[in-house]
């Protein structure tokens, strides 16, 4: 099924549920209280191989893009700085995976995945899961 469009409809509206919906690889994503017509607009976009994002909720991604770029956070953590294995657990996290997950796909252990997310974090001038998805997103580590 992967070649499957999902458009979810949800009545979250926060940032955190929206940004784990686009790194899962939703290619829509629209509250319930948008008029019937968005659904159908999102649907159609999804159909033809597009994303569509509500409005208010493209603006997260606009604001938090933004506000990357003024504090010079692209520019200052680029991704070389970063070894092969941060990279690797770099993706899986950025995937919503927990540290078991990855550390069962890598054959180390979790606390060496922690150790790697921390660093990943240090790096990358990132303080929240959200903000190290939203990085994945812009860099085109994982689709939106």
């Amino acid at each position: 099924w992967p070649a499957v469009a999902v458009v979810a409809l949800t009545i979250h509206e926060d940032e955190e549920y929206f940004f784990q919906m686009l790194a899962a690889g939703a290619s829509g994503y629209v509250p319930k209280r948008a008029a019937p017509e968005e659904l159908i607009t999102a649907v159609r976009a999804a159909a033809a191989g597009e994303v569509y994002l509500y409005p208010s909720l493209a603006k997260l991604l606009v604001r938090d893009y933004v506000a990357a770029g003024r504090e010079g956070r692209a520019a200052a953590a680029p991704d070389t700085a970063l070894t092969e294995r941060e990279g690797e657990v770099l993706a899986y996290l950025a995937e919503g995976a927990t540290n078991q997950d990855i550390a069962d796909a890598l054959h180390i252990s979790p606390k060496t995945v922690a150790r790697h997310r921390e660093n990943i974090m240090r790096k990358l001038n990132l303080h929240s899961r959200t903000e190290l998805v939203k990085y994945a997103i812009r860099k085109g580590i994982i689709r939106a």
